[in-house]
């Protein structure tokens, strides 16, 4: 199988072949390829004979010459076996080789059910850390069919009254959208404006959630560019939960691959006390919006973290987040997890170093 540059006009129907496919992810869009171009990253656009695409990030090491790469959340699986699905990546993983690549990393969302997993470390491949904040997630399937009335059934009598609460308050669902459904929109409210200033209030939202949970976010930089770049791409969903003019939660969504999935949700300190059921309702908002696309899944996200990235045991800080989501009827996933291939063992070595050595004297 030969790998190769996209052309011009396969660069024109990119998404289509990476993002809209089943199984596709917006981390293989032109979005994000521009996004982390601005942090230093190299897009590399690959096709392959029988059609399939991927998007490759490269980073050179230091003065060495040479690189590492990365697939983020790539290569799109497109239903074939895991034998067949690990014997392109390979393909695309010498090609990548050649042109002086000494590591790459994939993390293409497939399901450890399927034996991709064990495909990919009988090629050559080793479990790694993962880059992204979970490896499993929480999954809610639509079929073919369903309606509101079909998934409130399967929610739990305390979800329901949640939602069902602060459905009588005076919340408003904002809806930040450029694409996707464009019915008959009760369930929304449209945005006074452009996305911008609203995006800068849920990254507060989300520093003061993860500083109660735990986690730090880093830059503001790192997210709300991207949220603007997906967002007029037609990729990213924002539901803002509003009471007059104060902002109480967020959610922020991804439209891919025949599902939409949570990427990130927060809400303010005093919101269960003041606002019960706001995540609730934004979630379930979340959910009628899948239905009415036709979407095959709601994912919505992980709870688990590393190193061990198991389900959380009862007492553990992401239980409640984990029982949350099992009351709207979503279950465990558990997926394949990211993988790299050492190429070059010695190179790879010393880049790192090399790499180490830059950011600090960078700083």
């Amino acid at each position: 199988m030969n790998v190769r540059d996209a052309t011009p006009e396969e660069l024109a129907a990119w998404d289509q072949r990476t993002v809209e496919v089943p199984g596709g992810h917006v981390y293989q869009s032109r979005a994000w390829a521009t996004h982390r171009a601005g942090s230093g990253w190299s897009p590399r656009f690959l096709m392959t004979d029988d059609g399939a695409a991927a998007l490759a990030l490269l980073r050179p090491w230091p003065l060495l010459g040479g690189s590492s790469a990365y697939l983020p959340r790539g290569p799109v699986p497109l239903g074939e076996p895991a034998a067949d699905a690990v014997a392109r990546l390979v393909t695309v993983t010498d090609r990548l080789a050649e042109d002086g690549v000494d590591v790459l990393a994939t993390d293409a969302e497939v399901e450890a059910a399927t034996g991709y997993g064990e495909a990919l470390r009988a090629a050559g491949f080793q479990a790694m850390p993962e880059i992204q904040p979970s490896r499993h997630r929480m999954s809610l399937p639509l079929p073919a069919g369903t309606d509101d009335d079909t998934v409130m059934h399967g929610i739990t009598k305390s979800t329901r009254q949640r939602i069902h609460g602060a459905e009588k308050t005076a919340l408003r669902i904002v809806r930040h959208d450029t694409a996707g459904w464009a019915g008959d929109d009760t369930l929304f409210a449209a945005p006074d404006g452009p996305p911008d200033a609203a995006f800068e209030t849920f990254y507060g939202l989300l520093g003061e959630t993860g500083e109660r949970r735990g986690f730090s976010l880093g830059a503001g930089g790192r997210f709300v560019p991207w949220w603007r770049l997906a967002h007029d791409a037609g990729h990213l969903v924002y539901l803002e939960a509003r009471d007059g003019d104060a902002t109480i939660g967020g959610l922020i969504l991804y439209r891919h691959g025949r599902r939409l999935s949570t990427v990130h949700s927060a809400d303010t300190a005093d919101a269960r006390t003041t606002h019960p059921g706001v995540m609730h309702l934004l979630r379930w908002r979340a959910i009628q919006l899948a239905i009415r696309e036709g979407r095959d899944e709601m994912d919505l996200g992980g709870v688990d973290t590393g190193p061990a990235h198991q389900l959380p045991a009862a007492g553990e800080p992401l239980h409640g987040l984990y029982e949350h989501k099992r009351g709207f009827g979503a279950v465990w996933v558990e997926m394949a997890g990211a993988h790299e291939r050492v190429i070059h063992p010695a190179r790879y070595g010393l880049g790192r170093v090399l790499t180490r050595a830059a950011r600090v004297v960078g700083r």
